[in-house]
This record gives C-alpha cells, structure tokens and sequence, in this order.
C-alpha cells in the first residue's frame, strides 16, 4: 500500500531530476505538446507502491506486470498515469473533455511501423524542399555562398501619428548575449546594421553609420518615442501588427575557418532575403488553401490578449511563408497511404504549429526559438522568430537549431522508440545511467515475436463522470485540474483548428470547432465558470470514481495550490464520495527553472492526496492542533531535502494546505451531509479550516522552518537527511 511502501525522498529524488528534463527521463512526453504534465517517475512510484508488496526503493528498477489489474484516470490530460500503467501491464481506462488530450495520448499509445515513420518524414521533408527550399536560403557575406537560414528575427513596428512614418518597436537592441556566442549583438536603430560588441551595457556607436544606439526611442508598457521626430507612439494600433525582418541567424559550416570558428553567423538581411519574403507573400496570394483556418479566435481568459493586439483569425497568428509551408505540409500528409503513417505526421504537424507562427520570441541567451507555449500563455513579444521550417541537419546527423520538421520528427521517432524498450534512469554521483527495464513495454500490442501479448487501453473523449459499463477499478489514479490553471482549452484551440481540419474527418471526436467545453473544471471569468463550480465538478467525478472502486481500492491523485481556499472544493468531493483521505504525500511535480516558475513564490511541490473507503491510517498523522502539526510537517520538509530538493515558503504552503485538506476530512466525515448545496459544503470545510486556526496558525507554529526558508524558489545544493522509522499504532476507518 502506498501509506507503508512510498519513500519520500526516494521519490523525490526522482521526481526532481525527472522533471530539470524530462524529456530524457519520459522521451515519450515528445509525441506532442501538454501542460503541466506530472513527472512519470512519480505515478509509477505509486502504482507500484500500491500493488507491490516491497518499500518503493527495492522495486523500482525491476521489471513488473499487473496485467489482473485495472486502473482508471478521469483526468487523463497528457496521459501520464495511461502510459505508467499500460506499461506496468495494467488494463486503463481514462478520460479527458478535451479532444486534444484523446488525441495525444491515443497518439502515445497507438502501435507505429517505425521504418515506414522515417522513410514518410525523410520524403516530406524531401518533397517540401524542393517546393520551398529557397526561401529558407540566403547569402553568406563572408563566402558569398549560400546558407540554410535556422531563424529570421522580426521586430513589430507602428506608425507615427505625428510625422507618418514606420517606427521599430525595439525593447532594445540587444539581439543576442555573449553566453553562448563570442560577443553580444546588437542591431542598430538607424542603420538597421548589426555588429558586435565585448560590452553588454555600453556597446559604443554603430560602426556602419557612427550612430549611438537610439535607447531613449526604445519601446515599453505599450509606449515609445518615434525614431525619426522624437513623437509619443503608443502601440498596439488597430489591425494586425506589422513585422519588419531586421536579423537571421543561419548556419554555413562550408564557411572559412569553419572548423575553429566558434559562435554562432548573424547578418542583416540583404535585398535577395526580402525578395524571398515578397515571393512568399506572392505565392500566398495565388494558393487557394484547403487546410488554412479561417477560424475566428474566440473571447477568453487567454485569447484576450490576442485580441488587444488586433489578432481576430488564427491564421493571422502566421506569416505568409510560414503558411505556404503548413499548407503544402497538410497536402502532402493528407495523401499519404498508411493512416497510422498519417495520423503520427498529422500530430507532428499540430505539434510544428508551436514553432511556425509569429508569437515565438528569440532567446537572447540560449540562441534559439522559444515555442508559443512557454509561458503556458499567448506571449505577444516585440521581437518575434520564425523558424525553418524544414529544420537543418548537422554533419552528425543531429537538428541544427530548433522548430523544423527535423526537430520534430526525430524526437517523435526517438518517443516511439522509447515505447519498445523503456528504461529509467539511474544517479551514480554525478553521472546518470540508463537502467533497461526487462519485460516492460508500452503500447496495446507487443512487438516481441515470442511473445504477442495483447494491453486493454480504452480512451474515451468526453465527461467521465458518464463513464459507461459496470467494471470496478483496482485503482484511480489521476492528476485534476487545479481550478486557478492553464486554460488549456483556449491554448490548444491553436492546434486543434489546423488538425482537426487534417485529421478530423475520420473522427467524431473533433466534431466540435474547439476544445472548449462548459463542463471544464477550470477557473473561467469569460465562461463564468467559479469555484462553485469546480467544487460540482470534482465532487461528480469523485463519487462516479469511488462507486466504481474495489473495496479498499484507493483513489490517488495529485494538486497544488498556495491559498487554503483552493483546497476547499477537493475536501468537498472526497467527502460526497464517501471516502478517507488516509495520506498526504509531498512530492516535486514541476520544474523549478520553468520561465513561469523561476524566481517566483510559486510551489514545485504537489501534495499526493490517497483516499480510500476503508484502510488504516498511522495515529500520529492524526492531530488536534495545528502545533501538533509541526513535526510531521518538519519530517516531510526534510526527507524533500534529503530528495535534493529545498522547500521554499510556497512548497511548505502547499505541503501544510495537503495536511489541513486530509485532517479537515477525517474531521468532517462522521457528521457529512452531500444533500446540502454546494455552498453550504463549501462553507463547512472553510469553517473547520478556520476553527484549526487556517493556514496562518500552522506557519506561524513552524517558526524558523518556514520565515528561514526561501521566499521564491531557487535551486542550491542541500545536504542529506536521514528520515527516521518508528512502530506506530494504526487507526482503522
């Protein structure tokens, strides 16, 4: 059972490294873009803490099959507990509203011919080439040869209401660091010249016009001053914004002195490049496309943004160049023969969609695109970077830069792979070593031709708590929404709209012209959709989910929050399910070095909530203050350290939120009444969280242990703690 055999810091040990890059640890994640997925290494900690008889640590590595068991996910997002427990050998059952989700878990899922996968990328690729291949050339000033194009720099620009000219809405003029090329760039506002400098803060005059670079005319809060008369221009205009290409980064290893030459080859772009541009613009013009969407970019929390800065259609969200290049990709897919072939080139296409549009930014430092998603928003920059679209191949045969079809299909290649022969990865010291796991696959058939064994995945788009048939599940084991999220929905309507024109005539599941759905459990001013709601919601999908347990069975799920008030609707829905919360878990779910995450008061922390009908429970997790509270809190904050990882004030938020949500259950089940309104429920748990003393009595209790402890997250070295073991009663319920 997880209450005796889940080690914490084991398991945050893993968690943490996991998710620094998770793409080595779970290739799989690579199929397709989802949000906040949780770390695999946890939910297989879980499962296997659950069915296996053995503390976690001594079963983690070895190979396992519960093929008599049945696991179910309500929530099943970007299908972290589908693929951990298909490849424990489960049977799975999940669900998701969202027909994204269906897709790309089904997409992680579905068996691939490997071979035919590369030849049909390789031709793509081959094919779009020879279609397109010139735009994405330009010239060498130090050979006067061509060169593959990795990024074209695009700066917005305004008009002046004052003397009618065009103004860049520069932020600054600083295009790239001296951290990973051998000196800063910069571009300069009169000239349009680049040129290099060892000075980030004082680069001196331009040297092609002698000019001082123009700071005071540079942009911010919506407000700059015009280059050419010194006038106020306030931006966003009407309309969709205009872009002027100012900059490329390309790649030409054939150029001298090549094989000692160090940094990256930035030009300014010469009048070949902007002819280019203008014959895509052309093309663009003659095409009559057939996969184009012409979808209306619809009000919400998100898109809202979008439509401040004149953004109506998502088409408008692309440049023409970056269009032809979809486009001609979507005829070329839709042709293709094998439909598993075509179904996994459709998904690599939506998955492209998060590099080929112009809402990418440029990372100064790191010399690469930054994806539409990773803020979890609808950034609208100042400078934006297209990217080729075809993506380079290095003398290695490794991507060159980022963004192209080459990025995106090798990393599908190398997730489905990962399918066939899953591993873990094990710390030796500083070095991490992969451990093959003998036995395990993931996927609904095996590719082992002595042994054709058939998994039971059943994925079904739409309300789980209409789940049909009459099954009982061994466990539930799932990740909610966390009801002030990612509007998940609003985001991936940017994908959807391309492949549900590509691939969505063949499925009903893309019936609908969004994602969008009223039943989503996630916080919505546009959609109305309050706390209240979410406290329905999970209270529905908690009683569906505990009436479909075995006895015993547990229901397992992970969530986060710093305020108190957003654990209330969880409390609520164990208790209309009739079921114990018998253990809260701390544990690292998120990357701290996340752009959303880094350097603020948020948590990386989850607090795994197991809930059960009946069970035991260790009697010193029982308490009747919050003093008493202190030690179990201050055990937890040190076996996380001893996981390498040092709780900040918002991660021992979260950690004392999940203690009060279990203790406010175990509190208020003998005296539960699901009949009353959802309000009244709602205010029963606030007014337990207030008689404990909130969440201000618990802190203030801890003392040093949390006023020390860091007020944002930040990633030091921590020393180890033992987590010490004790006998101890058990309270059965």
């Amino acid at each position: 059972m997880i209450e005796r055999h889940f080690h914490i810091p084991f398991v945050a040990r893993l968690a943490l490294a996991e998710k620094q890059i998770q793409q080595n640890y779970r290739p799989l994640i690579a199929v397709h873009k989802w949000f906040a997925r949780r770390p695999g290494t946890l939910f297989r900690s879980l499962i296997l803490s659950e069915f296996d008889d053995q503390r976690i640590e001594q079963t983690y590595f070895h190979g396992h099959n519960f093929s008599d068991k049945h696991i179910l996910d309500p929530f099943m997002g970007g299908g972290t507990t589908v693929v951990e427990a298909n490849r424990l050998g489960c049977m799975v059952t999940a669900a998701d509203i969202n027909p994204m989700s269906w897709w790309i878990v089904r997409q992680q899922i579905q068996d691939l011919d490997l071979g035919e996968y590369a030849k049909a990328a390789a031709r793509l690729r081959a094919d779009l080439r020879k279609e397109i291949g010139h735009l994405y050339m330009t010239k060498c000033p130090k050979t006067g040869g061509l060169a593959e194009v990795k990024y074209f720099l695009w700066v917005k620009t305004a008009t002046c209401g004052s003397c009618g000219r065009s103004h860049d809405l520069f932020p600054n003029h600083l295009i790239a660091q001296d951290v990973r090329h051998t000196a800063n760039v910069f571009a300069c506002g009169y000239c349009g010249g680049l040129f290099e400098s060892g000075l980030r803060n004082n680069p001196g005059p331009c040297p092609h016009c002698a000019n001082k670079l123009p700071s005071k005319n540079t942009a911010g809060r919506n407000k700059s001053r015009c280059l050419h008369c010194d006038a106020p221009v306030a931006y966003p205009e009407k309309g969709v914004p205009e872009h002027r290409l100012f900059a490329i980064e390309y790649h030409a290893p054939q150029a001298p002195g090549s094989e000692r030459r160090k940094g990256r080859m930035f030009k300014s772009p010469d009048a070949d490049d902007l002819c280019k541009f203008a014959e895509a613009d052309e093309y663009l013009r003659k095409m009559r496309p057939r996969f184009i969407p012409e979808d209306a970019i619809p009000k919400g929390d998100e898109t809202e943004r979008l439509h401040r800065w004149g953004y109506t259609r998502y088409r408008e969200l692309f440049n023409a160049r970056q269009l032809i290049g979809l486009e001609l990709s979507c005829r070329w897919i839709s042709a293709y023969p094998n439909e598993r072939v075509r179904e996994a080139l459709s998904t690599n296409l939506s998955d492209l969609l998060r590099y080929q549009n112009m809402l990418c930014r440029y990372d100064i430092m790191a010399l690469k695109s930054l994806d539409i998603f990773s803020v979890h928003g609808f950034p609208v920059g100042l400078i934006q970077c297209e990217s080729n679209i075809l993506g380079i191949e290095g003398s290695r045969g490794l991507p060159v830069g980022s963004g192209g079809w080459f990025n995106i299909t090798e990393k599908f290649a190398k997730a489905k792979r990962y399918c066939q022969q899953p591993f873990e990865v094990r710390g030796t010291g500083q070095r991490k070593v992969e451990v093959p796991i003998a036995g395990e696959w993931i996927g609904t058939r095996s590719r082992d031709s002595s042994n054709h064994e058939d998994r039971q995945v059943d994925l079904i788009c739409g309300d789980s708590t209409t789940l049909h048939g009459s099954a009982l599940f061994d466990g539930v084991f799932t990740d909610p929404p966390y009801f002030g999220n990612v509007q998940y929905a609003e985001l991936m309507d940017f994908c959807y709209v391309w492949l549900r024109k590509l691939a969505g005539a063949a499925h009903q599941e893309f019936a609908s012209d969004t994602t969008r759905n009223a039943g989503e459990l996630t916080g919505n001013l546009n959609m109305g959709r309050d706390l209240a709601h979410f406290t329905e919601g999970m209270s529905a999908v908690f009683r569906m989910a505990a009436g479909r347990l075995k006895s015993g069975g547990p229901l397992v799920f992970t969530f986060h929050h710093n305020r108190i008030d957003a654990y209330v609707p969880l409390a609520v829905a164990i208790l209309d399910a009739g079921l114990t919360c018998s253990a809260s878990l701390p544990c690292p779910a998120e990357m701290g070095a996340s752009i959303h995450i880094n350097g603020t008061r948020s948590s990386v922390v989850d607090t795994v909530f197991v809930c059960r009908q009946t069970g035991l429970v260790p009697r010193r997790w029982i308490v009747g203050a919050a003093t008493e509270l202190v030690g179990l809190i201050r055990q937890e904050i040190s076996a996380l350290a001893e996981g390498g990882l040092k709780a900040t004030q918002g991660d021992i938020r979260c950690i004392v939120c999940g203690h009060m949500t279990r203790l406010a259950v175990w509190n208020l089940r003998g005296t539960w009444q699901r009949s009353l309104k959802t309000t009244e429920k709602m205010t029963a748990v606030e007014s337990w969280f207030s008689s404990f003393g909130g969440l201000a009595a618990v802190l203030t209790a801890l003392d040093a242990s949390f006023t020390n402890a860091s007020h944002v997250q930040e990633w030091t070295p921590v020393g180890m703690v033992r987590e010490t073991s004790e006998n101890e009663y058990e309270i059965p319920f």
